[in-house]
């Protein structure tokens, strides 16, 4: 399959796009360059399934059909959605959607077409939008022509012609499916390339799209804990996800036995392994995290990451892991260990270029762990 290269435009989109108040990170050229590198090789199975809209509905209802959650929700108006539906009922043409079939569950993730979909569904269960303040809106077509039979009309409105005409009306649908590796980790890819909803998604804003589950609302909650807003120094979440992408890194990376390059897909797959992970084993990373902030902001005190200009996510990372690995035996001298690390020329440049190379990423690791706390 080919795919419009987007990553540019979605970092443009991005720093435009960038409030006073988001996560201010200092400008890494490599950082930059995984976040907008290419996927790996992938065999890809793709085909055209040509589901009735009544299918697609009941598929839909069984929650073999996923929607994901993000950012921007349902945008349609009713107009737009009533002239979608009177175009299945008159045979006009209608823009297809894509799914990606999850190769162990079969569930079908929709990435792209969820407007379309949705007003599809909304249509036949008879309400407009989800319920607001206790009331749903009934769905009745408008902004179609004066002369038009369907104006005005319900679902259960129309004849039993017309039902039937909808609900074997045909919406081609792409599936996606990856064959080689048996990882699924492509799903990310296609959904950055394919996902035309307007909003270019930031990197873990479609982590959170695609792996969306116990970890992902678990990072959320993890976000607001106060230790780590004064590490990044702002109070307020980043509107693009920038600061649950660097607590995701932590986690991460406090396992290197399977880091590879690039460092965009090992969060990928560090997110799409643990994203239905037990509330057990989530508390006790939970704990983790929130002792290291506390006694990493107790010894070195708020913003510790902004060396230079932003905070740096290289510093960050190593600096952090190693702290989570002796949170029993902080050294008193932890301070001037800090100072003497980031005076190191070597570790220096290790948080400056090639960041997320595997053999940076061991060296900064190691420097951290025998400076700070060997």
């Amino acid at each position: 399959m080919a795919f419009e290269e987007v990553s540019d435009a979605r970092i443009e989109f991005e720093r435009v796009s960038h409030l006073i108040d988001d996560l201010e990170l200092e400008p890494v050229t490599s950082e930059d360059e995984d976040y907008q590198s290419a996927p790996a090789e992938y065999t890809i199975g793709a085909y055209p399934a040509d589901f009735t809209l009544e299918v697609l509905h009941q598929k839909w209802r069984a929650k073999e059909i996923v929607i994901p959650e993000f950012q921007r929700s349902f945008v349609w108006k009713q107009v737009q959605a009533s002239k979608l539906i009177e175009s299945f009922l008159v045979g006009l043409p209608v823009p297809p959607v894509y799914l990606y079939t999850e190769r162990e569950s079969q569930i079908s993730l929709v990435v792209d077409g969820q407007q379309r979909l949705k007003s599809i569904f909304y249509f036949f269960d008879g309400y407009f939008g989800e319920e607001l303040l206790g009331k749903k809106p009934v769905f009745r077509l408008v902004g179609l022509s004066e002369y038009s039979r369907f104006l005005g009309k319900t679902f259960e409105e129309l004849s039993e012609a017309d039902q039937r005409r909808l609900k074997g009306a045909v919406l081609r649908s792409f599936t996606i499916n990856q064959l080689d590796p048996a990882d699924d980790t492509s799903i990310y890819h296609i959904f950055e390339r394919l996902n035309t909803g307007g909003t270019l998604l930031a990197n873990q804003e479609i982590r959170n799209c695609v792996y969306h589950g116990s970890l992902v609302e678990y990072v959320n909650e993890l976000n607001k804990f106060p230790a780590w807003r004064d590490i990044l120094g702002k109070p307020s979440t980043d509107t693009r996800k920038k600061d649950i992408e660097l607590l995701v890194r932590f986690l991460a990376m406090r396992d290197l036995s399977g880091y590879q390059k690039p460092m965009k897909d090992f969060l990928s797959k560090f997110m799409r392994k643990n994203k239905d992970a037990p509330i057990k084993s989530l508390e006790q990373t939970g704990n983790i995290f929130r002792e290291t902030c506390t006694q990493l902001t107790g010894a070195l005190g708020k913003r510790p990451f902004h060396i230079r200009s932003g905070l740096n996510q290289s510093v960050a990372d190593a600096i952090m892991v190693a702290f989570s690995n002796h949170l029993d035996d902080v050294p008193s001298d932890i301070e001037a260990r800090f100072k003497r690390l980031l005076s190191d020329e070597k570790f220096d440049g290790n948080t400056r270029f090639g960041t997320t190379d595997v053999d940076t990423v061991r060296e900064r690791f190691s420097a951290a762990e025998s400076v700070l706390f060997g």
